[in-house]
């Protein structure tokens, strides 16, 4: 269908028949059809129109593809088509209109610190790459990509993220690469027990589950939740749990995360300013046919009328007939639109007159004319436009357009110029501002963690994570700290910026913080809270916190602040949604808006452009407005789902939104170019964008000193004010008061909270205490300030002062329900009821510190409820609220009890007493009243009878009464007297138990207890008069007659271990109460216990801190007296008589026995016991009985010292685990937890039977006079039988998780007589009982001397292990093979041992300390040797001759030596040593030994001194560990721990053989006898065999961590002598014994004392002499020989000892320092010597000079990468028993060169924890590897030969130096040449299949890793 216009002769529109096709319209011939529209129409206009460079059609169509008119010389021609002067070219005017003839301008000069943009700006060189498109153009964004750090993920598009967020289910990178390619998805773990998992799989602790909070972020916690926390008044409650505006509820919009607001709808009912869509939802009015789809099914854009006009193009003028027509047509004198209202005099179209000419008087145009088809137009410069009349140009104010300018603008004629605000700089277009500083960084809350984004690139990094709820978060940036809220842990904390340093800044009294925000000039924090509809202000640490706005707020949620202004913003989404200001202060509060708001969430300040901007998630907008409110303005209002955080940045808008999950970003002025910045978060929450710019500079109001006020100086207007925190009286203008007069105390199960009645506002403030779980009862004391209270759930009584501060826990045992607490303030006492299920009620009573605690009321109690005290008359009154309710009365001291309230009671709760009126007042929830009567009981009466559902506490206070009400959840008040003038201090607070007011007006009473505590031992107790006073003992104590003194303790009771504490249990007193045995350390895991009744001990041992101890029963004088070779100690026990104490290991299969305090400690048993368990003895007898629940259960019995040990029992036995022996009738008694029984038995086992039958899971088993008492793991119980029978089976205690052994005591009954009789039966050690009387024994290890009463002080021969945090000895002597720990102290990572036997002392490396120590073996006298200077100490060795130290260094790769005091050090060895590690001497033969298993693995040998040194063994090994020499047959044995074996070779490397060929991963060996041992790290344990044929193979010790080094200790080993043993061979340092003679040498840092290389020679102190003097001394101290293979040569003069001249240098007359000096023993020195030396020294000295030669040219040859070629070690330094690797970076393709090593078949390795790489890389056979390798080879020039013959450098120097003879030389060369031609020859594909010929042995291996 087509229409035309009226009188409009050329254009026509048509209407498409149909939308959903491609519309086509056809126009007449002489028409062009314009591209159809939008909404379907097509236009038709004259065929003239087109091509003539004015947009007629609207869309341009008319003028696309168009060929150019050709314009005149005298033009330009623009790019769009349009001619325009050629002299308006770079003139700085957009004259073509398209900017065209700006462009390729001649570029201004940039400065040197400018960026030339490519366009011809310039811009600041730091603005290069910043990732912010400065120049316009992008070209200053041009830039290479940043490489990601080794801890990043790549994503596809450049960008880096954390590695641990690749495949983490989490789309992190923008393209979403992070997730591709991913392995198959892994199901999510379950929770444990104690949390709860949300829908997508997140794990919450289950307490947050249905506490009507979203921790989850779907609300998947709060679905499916039976008791909601109810929604306030003018709420919807969602299905979910969300609570949402009421009016919200069937709005067409669904505001609940589950749409339930919208079911069940009736047709919704939208306002004047709303139009209703189809699906009736409710969207504004002004967005109908609007072209957006804002109802989401497009009910708002259908049937929108064709208004006719349609809207014309910004270059088009719209004519009277509606008709669009290009805007150059205007008073062309054609009639354009038809109806001539383009060329009518209301346009100014002057009449043509055929002679107008820009060239005459410019056209009459003011400013730029141009001829258009012959007619004359005007136009104006930029910066004007054309008026009225066609020819005149006005000035434009571009500073009226918003959005101009970026932040200022000043207008001038025809002009304008923007600027910027401190701290911006105007870009290159002079019209935006960009921030000076860093690039910003979006910073934003994501509930699980806060991540950063950089808004102008894809950076995204992690800041802190594995984050409960964060919601709310602001940042400080001058202290460099951020700010979150978590509505899960309720709390706001910060943390450093990098993520370091979390602490908690609130912790208390919040329900819901959903703003936080940070006052960065004033230090101040302010937070929201929706849930406590509060707005409050802290310090930045949270001290002085202030409730700043409680009235009138509903839900606060986002805050901002202005601390330039001084004020604060909020926004409120209650009923009433607004947004509102205030000063800092809470002064001055306004609304800012108030209209059109319905969930308005996000809230920012833009500080340079003065405005505000908010987001609204309900009305789906984002709207700006000036700080007062004025100019409000939408800026976006599409495409908004749910936004919730807004921030602001120079002209951006960033901001976060629930429903995409993305943040976005917008022009701040236009809401144009939105962008995504990320999508695909987890929640984003809150944003900031983090800047110095966002908190600029200010003036703090309050200085320096705080404005001179107490607590808080908050700002308001240009001035401040001092403030108090919450519930603080003002004392002064700049003071408050120190401490609260008055206040009422409340518990609310999780907290407990004050209300101030110093102040006004009776605002509730949390006092900050720690791990309140379920507080019930409350009291205070007013003399301490300690607030005390009950928790139902920890099972505890806790006091705090009323600040929080000094909280502790006064009674935390033997509680169930301590429901009730009350404090006589006037003796110090604690009173309190305790309703227990399961077990007896009680009231009780202690100091109130919790000491002396005692059962008062144990009779007669039925659920026992509030208990208050009246010190004046003495009486206590207490509710019960059991089957029949009453409330009783007794004396404070239990006394004259009697029931005064009995009737009309059903749940009697809070009890409060009016001292002045003498009344007490009640409430009763079931009742529903609250009633008063005298104290005796009489005249009562119902004092508030209505409205009250559910009172709990209850309290009173001057003239008023107050109460708890669970049901209303409030706290409300009356008069006292009348119940009238009822008042609501609090509501909507859950949980609401005990209340009270604390104030300091209590009555003084006297009482006797004041006076030397009544004369009373213990507790002194207030009673009725007349007496007035008694005295009482805790719990389990008689009081003697006198009755004020308590007997000393307990007679008889039961003793129990419970895992963490030690209980007893009375049995001198009527009823069982159980009483911690208050020994002050941490226990872990008790399980045996034992007394000793003679001196009151306890004995008991802990499996998880591996240790024996003990205390008094009083839990004083605690002790260790065994620390260590125990695992897990399950039966102790005491032999009082013979004072010993007895116990077995479950771990080590040992019994063993030692002195009670620990000493002589011997092991009995060790064989063929497989979980020994109970132990108990029979003193009397010479028996000891032990119960083993191993694989064959049984019962056995020896003699106490270990013989005659027989089988008693071992069939129907399943877990025998209680043992004991009932002495009266002789019988053995014992409980089986499998079999479910306890049976009894005859000493000898015989007439067996049960007693009782069925128990569940008996552990420990005692017995006592007629009774047998048990614990019991199932039923948590202690429960008695009679010990004849079996039967009258009562509960003793329950509830008693962790129960384990328990005895029963006597301490009244005899001991009995001691075997061994006074003097220890004349031994020098153990006196032991057996059946025949006793025996003598040693302590472990150690035999018994011939005469069978005394011992060696130790043992003869020994095995010396360390194993890392312990050195051990297993004595030799004996055949148990027990280890025995040495006890040095600060042993940390002990590495190699060796032991010298002249001292006595053991030597021992600590790599974690770096150190050498020594100490005496009984671990006396420690010291440290070596201090300093060392890396990793691998090896160890004494040379007890010479009386030196020698140890291996392998990070600094070198051997050195010194005095076996440390003294004198010297370096001898430094040069081609890789990875030396163990280290071996033998004196008298002068030699040294050491093994290295670096790249090229080899044994060596040298004289002691480091000379002659030699490679003994460098084929066929793999990495030589440990290393040991037989001294009697002269051999070197040595471990290999890549090739698993072991072997050995005679002292020249000669007569090699393998002794064992098949070893896991042995680490170091001895020698002793015909034995070798080794440590092994695979099997964990020391093991030996056959030296001479490698059979025999034996478990010397299982089951050891982190087994080190092994030597035997023994009078055979270090024997023999040589010229240092006799006075140091006359050295004044050092003595090094050599093969034939020895040398005397100085150490490497001179001490104090001269030094001489010449036997018995002592030079004088050192003197400035002349050469005539020195060259006699020089001449008689000649070497006759030099070490040339050192590499201290020194060439400085300044080096040569003694200053010797240039000449003296030259000729070779300076002796190093460092220099050994050889002598024959006995030998002087002839003159033929002199000339010989002279000879030699030449000689030398030539052959140095041609070896720095040979190193300078190879040296430069060398490849220089070969430096970074290292392989990985094990290392030492960690104090665990793990073995940590210290991965050492090598070049790519050595990672490929690893020949692995794994175990066999059967995969042992995988089990264990720690990988260890040790040793060398070796060529694999893999096909890739071969060419990798050939690769390599090319390219790095021979780089295997380098490394492989590096020998070859070694034969060289030992050769000059004359230590091998012509044919060792020769021999050697030439295995060097064989190996190296075998390795270049292994390259090639022939030999592709097989591994090089190296000279190993190619045994193929699966892995290089053995796994330790």
């Amino acid at each position: 269908e087509c229409w035309e216009g009226e009188s409009d002769p050329g254009r026509t529109l048509c209407s498409s028949p149909g939308l959903a096709s491609s519309p086509e319209c056809a126009c007449g011939r002489s028409h062009f059809t314009c591209a159809v529209s939008a909404l379907g129409e097509c236009t038709c206009i004259p065929a003239q129109w087109q091509c003539d460079g004015d947009n007629d059609c609207g869309d341009h169509s008319d003028e696309d593809g168009c060929m150019l008119p050709t314009c005149s010389p005298l033009d330009f021609h623009c790019d769009n088509g349009k001619c325009i002067r050629r002299s308006w070219v770079c003139d700085g005017d957009n004259d073509c209109e398209d900017d065209s003839d700006e462009q390729d301008c001649p570029p201004r000069e940039c400065e040197e610190d400018e960026f030339p943009c490519q366009n011809g700006y310039c811009i600041r060189s730091l603005w290069h790459c910043d990732g912010d498109n400065d120049c316009g153009d992008n070209s200053d964004e041009q830039c290479d990509m940043r490489k990601c750090s080794d801890k990043e993920f790549r994503c596809s598009d450049g960008s880096c993220i954390a590695e641990h967020w690749y495949c983490d289910g989490d789309t992190d990178c923008k393209d979403g690469s992070d997730e591709e390619s991913c392995p198959s998805a892994v199901p999510a773990p379950p929770c444990n027990l104690e949390e709860f998992q949300c829908a997508y799989g997140r794990c919450i602790l289950d307490i947050y589950h249905c506490d009507g909070d979203d921790d989850c972020g779907d609300w998947s916690d709060e679905s499916d939740c039976s008791s909601h926390q109810p929604c306030r008044s003018g709420e919807f409650m969602c299905d979910s749990g969300l609570c949402i505006n009421a009016g919200w509820r069937c709005d067409g919009d669904a505001d609940c995360d589950d749409q339930s607001d919208e079911r069940n709808c009736t047709t919704s009912m939208c306002t004047a300013e709303q139009f209703r869509c189809r699906s009736g939802r409710c969207v504004r009015l002004s967005w109908r046919c609007d072209g957006e789809d804002d109802c989401a099914d497009n009910s708002d854009e259908e049937n929108c009328e064709n208004t006719g006009s349609p809207q014309c193009a910004s270059d088009q003028f719209l004519c009277w007939n509606g008709r669009c027509i290009g805007q150059r047509k205007l008073c062309n004198g054609v009639n354009d639109c038809g109806d001539n209202s383009d060329e009518s005099p209301q346009q100014n179209c002057r009449p043509r007159t055929g002679e107008e000419n820009c060239n005459v008087n410019n056209g009459g145009c003011s400013q730029k004319c141009q001829m258009v088809r012959g007619a004359v137009q005007c136009t104006c410069h930029t910066g004007y436009r054309l008026t009225e009349d066609g020819h005149m140009c006005q000035d434009v104010n571009e500073c009226a357009e918003e959005g101009y300018c970026s932040q200022g603008c000043t207008n001038s004629e025809g002009a304008f110029q923007c600027w910027c605000e401190a701290g911006y700089e105007l870009r290159p277009d002079r019209r935006s501002c960009k921030a000076l500083g860093p690039e910003p960084v979006l910073l934003f809350a994501n509930r699980i963690d806060i991540r950063q984004v950089l808004p102008h690139r894809s950076e995204y990094t992690l800041l802190l994570n594995n984050l409960e709820n964060a919601i709310a978060l602001d940042f400080h940036h001058r202290h460099e700290l951020v700010f979150w809220s978590d509505v899960t842990l309720d709390r706001i904390l910060r943390a450093n910026l990098n993520g370091s340093n979390v602490e908690e800044v609130v912790s208390t009294g919040l329900e819901s913080p959903g703003g936080l925000a940070v006052d960065w000039v004033h230090d101040k924090l302010y937070w929201t809270d929706s849930g406590t509809s509060r707005i409050e202000v802290a310090n930045l640490d949270g001290a002085h916190r202030k409730v700043l706005l409680w009235q009138n707020l509903e839900k606060p949620r986002a805050i901002a602040l202005h601390p330039m202004e001084g004020t604060i913003y909020w926004t409120d989404w209650g009923n009433t949604p607004r947004i509102e200001a205030s000063s800092m202060d809470g002064s001055g509060r306004r609304i800012i808006a108030d209209t059109h708001l319905f969930w308005p969430n996000g809230l920012t300040i833009d500080y340079a452009g003065h405005r505000m901007y908010w987001v609204d998630a309900k009305h789906h907008v984002i709207e700006r407005a000036n700080l007062d409110g004025s100019h409000r303005k939408a800026v976006i209002s599409q495409g908004l789902p749910h936004p919730f955080a807004i921030t602001v940045f120079e002209d951006s808008l960033y901001w976060t939104d629930w429903h995409t999950k993305s943040i976005n970003s917008a022009n701040k002025f236009t809401g144009k170019n939105q962008e995504i910045i990320r999508n695909k978060l987890h929640f984003p929450m809150d944003i900031h964008t983090l800047h110095p710019q966002r908190q600029p500079a200010g003036k703090n109001r309050c200085g320096d000193n705080n404005g001179g006020c107490t607590h808080l100086c908050l700002p308001s207007g240009q001035n401040y004010t001092c403030a108090c925190p919450t519930g603080f009286r003002k004392i002064s203008s700049h003071a408050c008061a120190q401490s609260l007069d008055k206040f009422l105390l409340f518990a609310r199960r999780m907290d407990i909270r004050r209300i101030s009645f110093d102040t006004e506002d009776l605002s509730d403030d949390v006092i900050p205490l720690a791990d309140v779980r379920s507080a019930v009862a409350l009291d205070w004391d007013s003399r301490d300030d300690h607030v005390y209270w009950t928790d139902v759930s920890t099972d505890t009584i806790s006091r705090a002062k009323w600040d929080g501060t000094g909280q502790e826990v006064v009674v935390d045992t033997s509680l169930e329900s301590p429901a009730g607490l009350a404090i006589d303030w006037v003796t110090n006492k604690l009173y309190w009821t305790d309703a227990e299920i399961q077990f007896t009620d009680r009231i009780e009573v202690a100091n109130t510190d919790g000491s002396m605690r005692t059962v008062l009321i144990w009779e007669n109690l039925d659920r026992p409820r509030d208990i208050v005290v009246e010190p004046m008359g003495g009486y206590m009154y207490w509710t019960d609220w059991g089957a029949s309710p009453k409330i009783e009365r007794a004396g404070m001291d239990a006394s004259g009890r009697q029931v005064i309230i009995s009737s009309n009671l059903t749940w009697p709760n809070g009890l409060a007493i009016d001292y002045g009126s003498q009344r007490l007042y009640w409430a009763d929830a079931g009742m529903k009243t609250i009633e008063f009567a005298g104290l005796d009981g009489s005249k009562r009466k119902v004092l508030i009878g209505s409205q009250l559902p559910h009172p709990f506490g209850l309290t009173l206070y001057e003239e008023r009464i107050y109460w708890t009400d669970w049901q209303t959840k409030s706290i409300q008040s009356a008069d006292r007297l009348t119940g009238l003038d009822r008042e609501t201090l609090q509501e909507n607070l859950e949980n609401l138990m005990d209340i009270h007011v604390f104030h300091r007006r209590r009555p003084p009473v006297t009482t006797p207890c004041a006076v030397e505590n009544g004369g009373c031992s213990h507790l002194c107790l207030r009673s009725p008069n007349p007496s007035g006073f008694s005295c009482t003992c805790p719990t389990g104590i008689n009081l003697m007659p006198d009755g004020k003194i308590c007997s000393p303790g307990m007679n008889s009771f039961l003793i129990f271990a419970r895992r963490i504490d030690i209980r007893m249990v009375s049995l001198d007193i009527p009823y069982f109460a159980d009483v911690v045995v208050p020994i002050n350390i941490t226990m872990k895991n008790t399980i045996a216990i034992g007394v000793d009744p003679q001196e009151g001990k306890v004995y008991w041992s802990d499996s998880t801190l591996h240790r024996i101890s003990r205390a008094n029963l009083d839990g004083s004088r605690h002790e260790d007296i065994i620390t260590t070779g125990l695992q897990t100690t399950d039966g102790l026990a005491v032999d009082a008589i013979g004072r010993k104490v007895y116990w077995t290991d479950t771990g080590t299969n040992r019994i063993e026995v030692g002195n009670l305090d620990g000493s002589m400690r011997k092991v009995l048993v060790w064989q063929n016991l497989d979980s020994p368990r109970a132990i108990v003895l029979y003193h009397e007898m010479g028996y000891m009985y032990w119960t083993d629940w191993g694989e064959n259960a049984k019962l056995e019995r020896s003699g106490m010292d270990g013989s005659d040990r027989t089988v008693l029992i071992n069939n129907n036995l399943g877990w025998p685990n209680g043992l004991t022996v009932d002495k009266a009738s002789s019988q053995l008694l014992w409980a089986d937890a499998h079999t479910e029984r306890i049976e009894v038995a005859d000493l000898n086992g015989a007439n067996r039977h049960t007693l009782v039958s069925p128990v569940q899971h008996p552990y420990g088993l005692t017995l006592l006079d007629s009774y047998i008492y048990w614990t019991d793991w199932q039923t948590r119980s202690i429960h008695r039988a009679d010990k004849a029978t079996g039967n009258n089976v009562i509960l003793v205690r329950s509830n008693l998780p962790g129960l384990m052994d328990i005895q029963a005591v006597d301490r009244a009954q005899p001991l009995g007589f001691n075997k061994c009789g006074s003097r220890n039966g004349g031994c020098s050690h153990l006196c032991l009982p057996r059946p025949s009387g006793f025996s003598c024994a040693c302590p472990t290890g150690i035999q018994l001397k011939g005469d069978g009463k005394t011992c060696d002080p130790s043992p003869e021969t020994y095995l010396l292990f360390s194993s890392r945090g312990s050195i051990r000895r297993i004595s030799l002597d004996t055949s148990d093979h027990t280890d025995v720990h040495v006890p040095v102290p600060e042993l940390n990572n002990v590495i190699s041992l060796d032991y010298d036997s002249v001292d006595g002392k053991v030597y021992y490396t600590d790599v974690f300390l770096d150190v050498i120590r020594r100490a005496d073996l009984n671990g006396s006298n420690m010291e440290t040797v070596i201090g300093q200077g060392l890396k990793t100490t691998d090896g160890l060795a004494v040379d007890w001759v010479a009386r030196n130290l020698y140890w291996t260094d392998t990070g600094r790769n070198t051997i050195e030596a010194s005095r076996l005091d440390g003294s004198c050090r010297k370096v001898l060895v430094n040069n081609s040593l890789d990875e030396p590690r163990a280290i071996a001497v033998f004196p008298r033969k002068g030699y040294l030994f050491w093994t290295d298993w670096g790249h090229i693995a080899k044994i060596e040998r040298a004289n002691l001194d480091g000379s002659e040194r030699k490679v003994l063994i460098n084929t066929d090994l793999g990495w030589p560990n440990g290393l040991t020499l037989d001294y009697d047959t002269r051999r070197i044995y040595w471990v290999d721990a890549h090739l698993d074996r072991i072997e050995s070779a005679d002292l020249n490397g000669k007569l090699r053989q393998v002794l064992v060929s098949h070893v896991s991963h042995p680490f170091a060996l001895t020698q002793q006898d015909r034995w070798i041992y080794w440590t092994d790290w695979q099997t964990k344990s020391i093991q030996r065999v056959d030296k001479y044929s490698g059979r025999n193979k034996e478990t010397v010790l299982a089951n050891v961590e982190g087994l080190m080094d092994i030597i035997v200790v023994s009078p055979q080993r270090q024997t023999g002598t040589n010229a240092c043993g006799v006075n140091n061979g006359g050295c004044t340092h050092l003595c090094f014994a050599r093969a034939s003679d020895f040398v005397c040498a100085c150490p490497d840092e001179p001490d104090s004392r001269p030094c001489s290389l010449v036997p018995g020679l002592v030079p004088p102190a050192p003197r400035v002499t002349s050469i005539s003097e020195r060259n006699p001394v020089l001449t008689n101290t000649l070497p006759t020989t030099l070490r040339s293979s050192t590499t201290r040569t020194r060439t400085s003069l300044e080096e040569m000892e003694g200053r010797c001249s240039e000449k003296d240098a030259q000729l070779g007359l300076c002796a190093h320092s460092n220099e050994a000096v050889p002598a024959a023993p006995g030998e002087g020195l002839h003159a033929s010597y002199v000339i010989g030396g002279l000879l030699s020294i030449l000689l030398i000295l030539v052959v140095i000079a041609a070896l720095m030669l040979y190193r300078h040219k190879k040296s430069k040859l060398t490849d220089p990468g070969m430096g970074n070629l290292t392989y990985s070690n094990p290392s030492y330094r960690t104090s665990t028993q793990e073995v940590k690797i210290e991965a050492i970076p090598k070049p790519a393709m050595y990672n490929q060169l690893c020949y692995k090593k794994e175990g066999g078949p059967d995969h042992n390795y995988t089990k264990e924890k720690i990988k260890i790489v040790e040793g060398i890389c070796l060529l694999s056979g893999d096909d890739a590897e071969w060419d990798d390798l050939k690769q390599l080879r090319s390219s790095r020039g021979g780089l295997l030969r380098d490394h492989v013959c590096m020998k070859t450098d070694t034969v060289s120097i030992q050769a000059s130096s004359g230590s091998l003879d012509d044919t060792e030389t020769e021999q050697l060369l030439q295995e060097e040449q064989s190996e190296c031609s075998s390795v270049h020859t292994a390259a090639t594909p022939e030999r592709r299949g097989s591994l090089p010929d190296t000279g190993w042995k190619h045994k193929r291996k699966l892995s290089s890793e053995s796994q330790v």
